[in-house]
């Protein structure tokens, strides 16, 4: 599996998994510190794709570092569709969480550019306690209490036991994952830009195939939904899972199966 990292040419942090011909354009999740994934991270997170590496090239992409007060989820889906514009597009997008509320941006106002659609463990909107919990999240990584912020997300995030089990190791790691070298203000622009985040009215405006997949317990947002928000949008929803939806063994195989299926043809140049 060779993996690039570095910057795009208008500055998103970013990962390559090369892989196929196709091009699977990840929109990563929630992320203080605007840098490329680690090398933990692109494995950890290609676990749960597995079924996808080596059939697709895959990029994780995240928000460009440096974000002026005020940058709304509109402007991040712009930013990326700069960077798409440089690859070999109509591409596959699958946006994570945050990631998939830019992404419902994205597939509205460039339709041109997505081929298929992924929407995991995302909404058209946060739910209030999700939006207060993040503004509460916010509220700790401005005071530098990077631990305690990812002890409380990770009860948000998982369910069950693995809620016991997780809630430690996200303690551990709470610096890498709110903490940042220039401060946690990109993390901090991206809750609010998502705070105000209410795609409900404009969902219809998607026409990629799209294929909505998360858990029926999900604590941030409102599954079902969306799906239904979106014309002809399959839905898959785990029965008693959570956010962490994607940790579910089936989950690769869930989103190979529907991008396999029929796609546009490439514009001719």
């Amino acid at each position: 599996m060779k993996v690039t990292t570095g910057y795009s040419k208008n500055g998103l942090p970013y990962a390559c998994v090369e892989g196929g011909k196709r091009v699977l354009f990840i929109m990563d999740g929630l992320d203080f510190s605007h840098t490329p994934p680690s090398p933990f991270q692109v494995k950890y997170f290609s676990g749960y794709v597995k079924t996808l590496v080596g059939k697709f090239t895959i990029y994780m992409v995240r928000r460009k570092p440096g974000l002026p007060a005020g940058y709304s989820l509109k402007d991040m889906s712009d930013d990326y569709a700069v960077m798409i514009e440089e690859l070999d597009w109509p591409v596959d997008v699958m946006g994570l969480s945050t990631g998939g509320t830019v992404a419902q941006h994205f597939a509205a106002d460039h339709l041109e550019l997505v081929d298929r659609l992924v929407l995991a463990s995302t909404g058209y909107r946060l739910r209030d306690e999700a939006r207060h919990l993040q503004w509460q999240l916010g509220q700790l990584a401005r005071n530098g209490e990077y631990r305690a912020a990812a002890a409380l997300m990770s009860g948000a995030v998982f369910t069950g036991v693995s809620a016991k089990i997780f809630k430690p190791v996200f303690w551990l790691i709470g610096k890498s994952m709110f903490g940042s070298s220039s401060g946690p203000s990109d993390g901090i622009i991206e809750i609010e830009a998502e705070d105000k985040h209410d795609f409900r009215e404009r969902l219809a405006e998607i026409k990629a195939p799209t294929l909505v997949i998360g858990g029926d317990l999900d604590f941030f947002y409102p599954i079902r939904e969306t799906a239904e928000g979106i014309p002809g949008a399959r839905l898959v929803l785990y029965e008693n899972a959570g956010h962490a939806a994607i940790m579910k063994s089936c989950f690769g195989k869930d989103v190979l199966a529907f991008l396999e299926e029929n796609t546009k043809e490439k514009p001719v140049e």
